[in-house]
């Protein structure tokens, strides 16, 4: 049974945070250890930190509700969630992974830019991925390429990665294209990315490339995607649908992957 943690949330006079910058403390009788609820490194080390802090206590679903968004995609067409063949952008410590397992589908790859949720998916889902890379989308090599195109993907899910830094739009992008012509994309970001009052540009890169030539919209849903440590619901948009062709380089000539 997995060890439960004594979780403390900061008192309200300083919870005036964004989204990335909140924090939790983990206690112990000898110690208390403040870590940031996007160091994922720091979390992924401590058995069932993730899940305790962002499942339990903050009543995270998006696995399942994106999951679930690709399912009814799919279910438009003539395939099944069990002859895809996926790859899981950001996967973490394998939650979404495990949704995906419970559908039974064909393949399932996981990919990381940190060592630490290779170790965890590994560690606490043992036998959900068929292989699981440390890969920096920014800056693949070849090789990596190659490797990841030998599974012949033919689906590209990512869940609660997208944004913050996490993932920023060229790793995005770069991952979209690994993936075959005709391939699935079913992923979610917080609300706000879909509203053109956010000129960031992973928003002008989302709204641009779900509204383009290069992606069949089949489903999108406004949820709840977890609680804040306020108690106030935060919500994001599932996205799911078609891939239809290879974003060029000259689609971000107009966005500034930067702000």
């Amino acid at each position: 049974m997995t060890k439960r943690h004594r979780i403390q949330f900061p008192p309200t006079d300083v919870r005036e945070l964004c989204q990335d910058e909140v924090y939790f403390d983990v206690l112990s009788e000898e110690s208390r250890q403040r870590i940031r609820l996007h160091d994922y490194d720091q979390i992924f080390a401590v058995p069932g930190l993730y899940e305790q802090v962002v499942y339990d206590r903050l009543k995270c679903q998006s696995p399942e509700t994106v999951v679930e968004a690709l399912r009814y995609s799919v279910s438009q067409s003539n395939q099944g969630l069990n002859e895809l063949r996926v790859l899981d952008l950001g996967a973490g410590n394998g939650m979404a992974g495990e949704e995906l397992k419970k559908q039974g589908v064909s393949r399932l790859i996981g990919v990381d830019i940190i060592p630490e949720a290779q170790a965890a998916a590994e560690r606490d889902r043992p036998g959900v991925y068929d292989d699981y890379y440390v890969m920096d989308f920014c800056s693949l090599s070849d090789l990596e390429r190659d490797q990841l195109k030998s599974w012949a993907c033919d689906c590209l899910i990512s869940v609660a990665a997208l944004g913050f830094g996490d993932i920023p739009a060229p790793a995005f992008l770069e991952a979209f294209n690994t993936i075959g012509k005709d391939a699935w994309v079913a992923f979610n970001v917080k609300e706000t990315f879909l509203d053109r009052s956010d000129d960031s540009g992973f928003s002008q890169l989302i709204r641009e490339l779900i509204f383009s030539e290069y992606l069949d919209l089949y489903r999108l849903e406004r949820y709840r995607h977890r609680f804040s440590i306020e108690g106030e619901p935060l919500y994001y948009f599932a996205l799911a649908g078609k891939k239809t062709g290879d974003v060029p380089p000259s689609f971000t000539d107009s966005i500034d992957l930067s702000a």
